[in-house]
């Protein structure tokens, strides 16, 4: 047995949604069905990852201003430059 619903999705989505369908010579109607039921089929996670939490102490590295924003982002670019090279 089939039921009518309404749902109501972004354009975008659907216009992909759409396309996706027509690439797989599948209906609107059947993509929706099978995301749904690969979604319902997912097992449910219980177990929480936590991130580890720094033990470090002490503060801010000797001259860093945290008020001085151009100064942060420069040393940032720096880094950044250093690994590339």
């Amino acid at each position: 047995m089939t039921e009518r619903t309404t749902v109501r999705l972004p354009n975008d989505l659907v216009r992909r949604a759409k396309r996706k369908a027509a690439e797989d010579g599948s209906s609107l109607t059947a993509l929706i069905a099978e995301g749904l039921r690969r979604v319902l089929k997912e097992p449910q996670r219980t177990k929480r990852i936590v991130p580890r939490v720094s033990k470090a102490r002490g503060g801010l590295m000797p001259g860093i201003d945290l008020d001085d924003t151009a100064r942060l982002v420069e040393m940032d670019d720096l880094d950044d430059a250093r690994k590339l090279t």
